[in-house]
């Protein structure tokens, strides 16, 4: 299918043939037949694409902070490798349109298959011929509204909000600054609820456009004027600001012809350099409109698909979508007048060129031909000559052609360059989520096809490894699932999330006989072997101290939730395999505190069954340009320190050895290379021996039991789990 690509680092913007959308839980799919170009929005965005890197430096400088911050703590060739990857990352366009739906997935019961819906949505409702979209961001459209002016829906939804925000009531005065799509909206809308509207413009054009409609509307040079006349020299009732401006003119302008108690509310991105005077004087409210409404921003609503209580949130962004169809459908807002452009999606490049240069522009539709099919979901990136070759270097060794299923930053910027540089290998296959994912990391690395179904990846007999790098909620039953096609597998940590999944893959790999191996890199570091060679012939236990400054991450994020099965499960798991690599022994005891109100700033000890004990302090509490990690091991009158593991000192009889790394390494290349050796081997031991997965895992449970009990409370680890 096609869909439209901007490339963030160098601005090229393109059609791209990416494979049809997976279908997920709480989603419908939807093939597109209208979709609206938000000009004043998208051509921000494309226009900051296009800059240079100083030009973006300046526009996000919290982003740049970070850098620095990063830079400090991993170095610069690191932080610079990460960077870059990020940039080249492929940017949907789009956020609004309308189409028809071609299937549900479970828990979707608002709409059905054959239904017309507007849809909206930054990285859902983006200009493609198929679309993926949560339930909370999809509507019903009214028999009385077609697919051009529901393609408005999100940007109606917006201006929407931004009205509900001033509160008109009936017979009020309102000056609308800005009249783009937005403001020509807004005026509108205004206009229904039975307010006397003054447009105002530098854009003659769009002046006149407004008064064709039938309103009032001047250009910058008689506004004073004009507002003291609609108003009976009063002043405004209230301002709503839909201008994209760097310059704080409007806001400022807005406060000066309000009335005493006026408001003004800001929708557009426009300068806050406020003047106290005019806002003090008069008592004026201020208030930020935040884009659809209640709901935007907040991941249960927009992805989860949990809605607002009726009678709490009358307005949620689903229900402003209806609304403005509604007002659409009875003829209260016209939007056909608002539309100067229309392209076929196999020329949006002459669509977004159209914003680049001198000829007037609007609205800018784009149609589509509703030929895509759903079922299309694999996209063939190699030519057929490559991927014979790629069949021949490997001799018919199915072993060493590698399928990737997920294609977040850690698999793009880490894992799949570290098999990537195994020789012999071959990556056949990737499968994500979103097909601009896949196709653009496909392309990138080198992969002969791109696809958004798992499953094909699996039924494929010539591909014989899978690295998964998916949500940690989904490992469980991918693993279980390549193991008994008889793939070998690679995952990423952690194992599972939860004691019915960890149950269920010891049943599998029971019965399963392929190498299977969970992303435990760090005792695959040079530092942490050279440790291990260290320790090796001690006669005493060790006393491990692991320090672990691992920044904060928001409540909302999917890590903190079921899909990452928080940060304890997910990343702790890393530093008790690291203690197991060291000592050689499981945990057998596991206590654990979180500090007050903060879950993920927790303090772990544990006992291993060879008598060796260590503590984690694991916390999001700290000063994030410090170094992340710093290890201290304690035996037999030896001790061995790592620092972030860039240099590594061991001391015994009074002398000190050092060794320091020219850049961190944390062992997954070592690791991928270990890997597709043993996989190479029939007879190959496994990497880390299954006992020791199972064990890490538990301990993890154990700590997040011991959590929750909020008290330092023994918790031996289960019989018969890596006990």
């Amino acid at each position: 299918m096609k869909q439209i690509v901007q490339n963030y680092r160098s601005g090229e913007l393109k059609i791209w043939d990416v494979p049809a959308p997976a279908p997920r839980a709480g989603s419908a799919i939807v093939a597109v037949s209208r979709s609206l170009i938000s000009a004043g929005t998208e051509k921000m965005v494309v226009d900051l694409a296009r800059s240079s890197l100083i030009g973006k430096a300046v526009s996000r400088p919290d982003l740049v902070r970070q850098l620095i911050d990063k830079t400090k703590r991993d170095g610069l060739i690191p932080t610079l490798e990460k960077a870059f990857n990020k940039l080249d990352s492929p940017v949907a366009l789009g956020y609004s349109l309308a189409g028809t739906v071609i299937s549900v997935g479970a828990g979707v019961t608002s709409v059905r298959a054959g239904d017309r819906v507007a849809c909206a949505g930054a990285g859902y409702a983006s200009h493609a011929e198929l679309v993926t979209v949560p339930k909370n961001l999809l509507i019903a459209i009214p028999d009385a509204v077609d697919d051009e002016d529901a393609s408005f829906v999100a940007l109606g939804a917006i201006a929407l909000q931004g009205v509900r925000q001033a509160a008109p009531t009936l017979g009020e005065r309102f000056v609308v600054f800005g009249l783009g799509l937005l403001g020509q909206l807004t005026a509108q809308i205004l206009n229904a609820n039975g307010c006397r509207v003054l447009g105002v413009d530098p854009d003659a054009r769009k002046v006149e456009m407004v008064k064709a409609l039938g309103l009032d509307a001047v250009t910058n040079d008689g506004l004073e004027a004009r507002a003291l006349a609609v108003t009976e020299q009063r002043g405004m009732d209230g301002a709503i600001i839909t201008a994209s401006t760097k310059s704080s003119d409007p806001i400022n302008t807005a406060a000066e012809l309000c009335r005493q108690k006026g408001r003004v509310v800001v929708v557009g991105l426009v300068g806050m350099d406020l003047k106290r005077d005019a806002f003090y004087k008069k008592e004026i409210d201020l208030k930020l409109s935040m884009s659809y409404g209640p709901g935007r921003y907040d991941a249960a609503y927009e992805e989860g698909g949990n809605d607002y209580p009726f009678g709490h949130v009358r307005w949620t962004e689903q229900r402003n979508m209806q609304a403005f169809l509604d007002l659409a459908a009875d003829k209260k807002i016209t939007v056909k007048p608002l539309i100067t452009h229309r392209f076929d999606i196999a020329n949006a490049e002459q669509a977004y060129a159209l914003m680049d240069g001198v000829e007037p522009y609007l609205g800018i539709v784009l149609s589509y031909s509703g030929t895509a099919s759903a079922s299309d979901r694999r996209v063939d990136i190699a030519a057929p000559a490559k991927t014979t070759k790629a069949l021949s270097a490997t001799n018919g060794n199915a072993s060493q052609r590698i399928a990737f299923i997920g294609a977040g930053n850690y698999a793009k910027s880490v894992l799949i360059p570290a098999f990537k540089a195994v020789p012999g290998v071959t990556l056949a296959s990737i499968a994500a989520t979103t097909g601009l994912s896949a196709a653009h990391t496909a392309a990138k690395h080198g992969f002969d096809d791109a696809s958004t179904d798992a499953r094909a990846v699996f039924a494929d007999p010539t591909i014989g490894t899978v690295v998964i790098a998916t949500r940690h909620d989904s490992h469980s039953e991918l693993i279980a699932t390549a193991l008994d096609a008889g793939k070998h597998v690679f995952c990423e940590k952690p194992l599972a999330t939860n004691h019915e999944q960890l149950q269920r893959l010891i049943e599998v790999r029971a019965r399963t006989a392929g190498q299977f191996c969970i992303g435990f890199n760090r005792r695959f570091s040079p530092l942490i072997t050279d440790a291990i060679a260290a320790l090796g012939g001690r006669t005493q236990p060790l006393v491990m101290m692991y320090r672990v400054n691992a920044g904060a991450i928001p409540g909302d994020n999917w890590v903190q939730g079921a899909e990452g099965g928080g940060r304890i499960i997910g990343e702790v798991c890393h530093f008790i395999d690291t203690m197991v690599a060291l000592c050689g022994a499981l945990p057998v005891r596991v206590d654990a505190q979180a500090a007050k109100g903060h879950p993920d700033a927790v303090t772990v000890q544990l006992g291993f069954a060879d008598g060796s004990i260590g503590s984690i302090v694991y916390t999001s509490l700290g000063d994030a340009s410090l170094p992340k990690e710093y290890l201290e091991v304690w035996t037999g009158g030896m001790a061995i320190v790592l620092d972030d593991f860039r240099s590594l000192a061991i001391t015994r009889n009074g002398r000190t050895v050092r060794r320091k790394l020219s850049r961190q390494d944390k062992g997954q290349q070592a690791l991928a290379t270990a890997f597709m050796a043993a996989v190479s081997m029939p007879s190959a031991p496994p990497l880390i021996a299954f006992d020791d997965l199972l064990g890490v895992t538990a301990a993890t449970f154990m700590a997040e039991a011991s959590i929750r009990g909020n008290a330092w409370t023994r918790h031996d680890v289960e019989p018969g789990v890596g006990a």
